[in-house]
């Protein structure tokens, strides 16, 4: 059936809305901001500029699924479908980094949601971000939710559902995790704006085939990116996950706008609210929750293997080493260390991923492939 007439035919209601702003007010950079927005976004419309759609990799349950998109101005002509091209077309994507940063975004813009045989009217926030939870009866796999701000302009978004019984996920960081920019921290949003090469980000050795092993042992399991990075940079960051054999998944990213409290949002703040969303939305699951010892993802990871230490399965942590430790943070010496003590779960630290699957092997955790063991065990040392 085509998306004119499922459009036609869907019915359903306004399921999410926005979270209600607070009664304080708001912090003086987010009121420029909305200003800002306010008088771009009128100069950008009497030149006819029309809002545009970037959707994002959506995630959940049989019953219950969380749709991502951005709600951007786009010039006239710009297809619908601009940003809703194929994650290994090289082109497009090299194009989109430095586009993403320089876009306009369309605040509380109201956005339709076609979902199974459901329509929904969902509202994106200040910031253009559309995130909202639907009610929605979907078996396992992966869907296509469509999404449109104005007839004609309809894109679609992935929407990976876990199925029911699912016993092990797996939660990964991404820079310094998964990828080695070599750069500052504050250097790395310029970096993934303006740098798109596949040159000028390098892959954490041993990486990918740990969590291809991971996904072999697990056949359901799900498998999400959960960064501090802005969703500008989401392209990139699902192009070079592509390109070096990572497992699909979503990717939980942030908006580093000024907040209604402060100049930027916090990186731990948004880290804890998406594993504590994943503790909710998925009750049967263990978590392979996977950091770096660079930033904050130790004590992050503590802090929610006593809030709910029936949802963690193993820790994987990378050593990074001591230059590493420099660009990420200034000293030589880990941010943090994971100081749960005796009783709380099994923890891994290696300063690559040869060395943690290695490490998993003794443990048990996954079974020994021919010649794996003493090849992890030269890295691992």
């Amino acid at each position: 059936m085509g998306i004119s007439s499922r459009l036609s035919s869907a019915r359903g209601a306004l399921r999410a809305v926005a979270p209600s702003r607070p009664s304080d007010r708001p912090h003086w950079a987010a009121r420029i901001e909305d200003v800002k927005n306010a008088v771009v976004g009128r100069a950008l419309r009497r030149m006819h500029w029309e809002p545009r759609l970037q959707p994002f990799h959506g995630l959940g349950s049989g019953h219950r699924v969380r749709v991502l998109a951005r709600v951007l101005y786009a010039s006239p002509g710009t297809p619908a479908d601009f940003h809703d091209q194929p994650v290994h077309d090289m082109r497009t994507m090299a194009v989109r980094g430095w586009r993403n940063f320089a876009g306009q975004v369309v605040p509380h813009r109201p956005v339709q949601v076609l979902l199974g045989d459901e329509q929904f009217t969902v509202p994106a926030d200040r910031a253009g971000i559309v995130d909202a939870e639907l009610e929605v009866a979907l078996p396992p796999g992966t869907h296509q939710a469509v999404l449109w701000t104005d007839p004609g302009n309809e894109v679609t978004a992935d929407i990976t559902v876990v199925p029911d019984g699912t016993a092990v996920g797996l939660v990964s960081d991404i820079d310094d995790t998964v990828m080695v920019t070599w750069l500052p921290r504050p250097l790395l949003a310029f970096w993934n704006a303006f740098v798109v090469h596949q040159s000028s980000r390098q892959v954490v050795p041993g990486m990918p085939m740990l969590y291809q092993r991971l996904a072999r042992e697990h056949p359901a399991m799900p498998v999400v990116y959960l960064s501090t990075g802005a969703w500008n940079v989401f392209p990139v960051l699902k192009r070079f996950l592509y390109r070096n054999g990572y497992p699909d998944g979503p990717l939980l990213l942030t908006d580093w706008g000024p907040t209604h409290t402060g100049f930027f949002r916090s990186g731990p703040d948004h880290k804890h609210r998406a594993l504590a969303y994943l503790a909710e939305a998925f009750p049967g699951i263990r978590w392979i929750l996977v950091g770096d010892d660079g930033q904050h993802d130790p004590s992050i990871y503590d802090e929610f293997a006593r809030q709910h230490p029936d949802r963690v399965d193993t820790v994987l942590i990378r050593r990074l080493t001591e230059p590493e430790q420099l660009l990420a943070h200034g000293s030589r010496r880990p941010l943090a260390t994971f100081p749960h003590g005796p009783g709380g779960p099994s923890t891994v630290t290696a300063p690559d991923g040869h060395g943690l699957l290695f490490a998993l092997q003794r443990l048990g955790r996954i079974g020994r492939g021919p010649q794996e063991a003493d090849e992890a065990g030269r890295r691992v040392a």
